[in-house]
């Protein structure tokens, strides 16, 4: 059901794609064999590592509570608190489960709020339909936005030249898409392959501030990986709302959406409304997550660990004269060997390194659960993999040595 975690984008037909359990960062596949996970620790959503004992049992008092009733749970209003408190520009909140429900809520919000409904976007910003409707107007629209040739099946045809990309880095474009298409609001991710240039960022505060667009920092992914909060506290750039989830709840469906109160308010004015938004476990699982990654400060943590990972990554690529990109937030890292052979060369780092117990690609999102020698274990066998790479490169064919079909491609680099 899910893109991120398809086997055919790790090691088709040979993938375990199905756990028994998880703790940690240590997966069990149905037959009980046990991984380490250097690889995307479930999509990046636990930053606490899988099963963190204090997390856990804030949810098994919930449970023994009771998760649903006709009333509301008090934990949702703890949340909203807890989360402006840490981002002191917001003054409300609005509470879901998913990733997309965040960014379609979002969008509702800010198009309630302006009254305009053309949208510039630039990153990843889930499924819904007011995403995907940018490759109405063109089906290559998104190419450089992750998703290549997704073709918009499915999706309303009048929703054409509501939602336009734009690429990051990029002011002046940016500017000029304003100014052309009169643009009400402007969604994107603060940071994702490459830091922003000097004074980007703030560039665009000014422009959203001067033309009346609500700007908005979709920090669903970047979320709690540099600061305890939101990437754009690292930058001193104050969106209008913003969006957090994966890591919220360490494993729990919880995702949030703060805002201004000026923006925000426009929720009365529309419909906006789930049953399960408002279940216990989300709200409960986040606050104790948010809670001792305050206390261990893991923000520092994974991007330490990260920038560990990165710098073996890049010393064993100098030692085998192969040549590697590495882009990502230190703590969400991945490599690309710069190579027409990538694909093959990655399926077959998958296929080397799940004979040794591990689950790994070409990225690591870390965790503070990344520790006792799992970082150095990992990238000692990995050494040997690049060894036999490097032959290849110059004309050995490793092919021969797949054992299935090599891997698809799935997001693209957003550049």
């Amino acid at each position: 059901m899910l893109l991120s975690k398809r086997a055919e984008m790790f090691l088709p037909e040979l993938w375990p794609a199905y756990f028994s359990r998880a703790k940690g960062c240590q997966i069990w596949d149905l037959d009980g064999n046990p991984y380490v996970d250097m690889s995307i620790m479930g999509v990046g959503t636990n930053i606490l590592g899988y099963g963190h004992p204090a997390v856990d049992a804030a949810v098994r008092q919930v449970i023994r509570k009771g998760n649903m009733s006709t009333l509301n749970c008090p934990e949702e209003v703890a949340l909203a608190e807890r989360l402006i408190e840490i981002h002191p520009w917001a003054e409300m909140a609005r509470l879901a489960r998913s990733g997309g429900e965040a960014n379609a809520i979002a969008i509702r919000i800010a198009r309630a709020a302006t009254g305009n409904e053309k949208v510039a976007v630039c990153g990843y910003h889930g499924w819904h339909d007011w995403y995907l409707s940018a490759n109405l107007a063109d089906d290559r629209n998104l190419d450089g936005h992750l998703l290549a040739g997704l073709a918009p099946k499915g999706v309303p045809r009048n929703l054409k030249n509501t939602v336009f990309p734009f690429r990051y880095n990029q002011f002046d474009e940016l500017e000029a898409l304003v100014k052309r298409e009169g643009i009400g609001v402007i969604k994107m991710e603060v940071e994702r392959n490459e830091p922003p240039h000097e004074g980007y960022l703030k560039k665009i505060r000014e422009l959203c501030s001067y033309r009346g667009i609500v700007l908005i920092f979709d920090e669903c992914t970047s979320g709690f990986r540099e600061t305890f909060g939101g990437l754009h506290k690292k930058y001193g750039v104050e969106p209008d709302m913003a969006m957090f989830g994966k890591a919220l709840g360490n494993g729990y469906a919880i995702t949030a959406v703060i805002g201004r109160r000026a923006v925000m308010e426009a929720a009365q004015e529309t419909f906006i409304s789930s049953t399960f938004w408002t279940e216990r476990i989300g709200p409960a699982a986040a606050l104790k997550t948010l809670e001792v990654m305050e206390k261990e400060r893991s923000w520092e943590r994974i991007t330490e660990l990260g920038k560990k990972i990165s710098r073996g990554w890049s010393q064993m690529a100098q030692g085998h004269q192969l040549r590697l990109r590495i882009s990502g937030l230190p703590a969400l890292g991945t490599f690309q060997f710069e190579s027409p052979s990538h694909l093959l060369y990655k399926t077959y780092i998958t296929q080397e390194m799940l004979q040794r117990g591990y689950l790994a690609d070409t990225r690591v999102y870390a965790s503070v659960s990344h520790n006792g020698g799992k970082i150095e274990k990992y990238l000692g066998w990995l050494d040997k993999i690049f060894s036999r790479i490097s032959k290849w490169e110059r004309g050995m064919s490793p092919k021969s040595l797949l054992a299935g079909p090599v891997a698809q491609t799935g997001f693209q680099r957003l550049n």
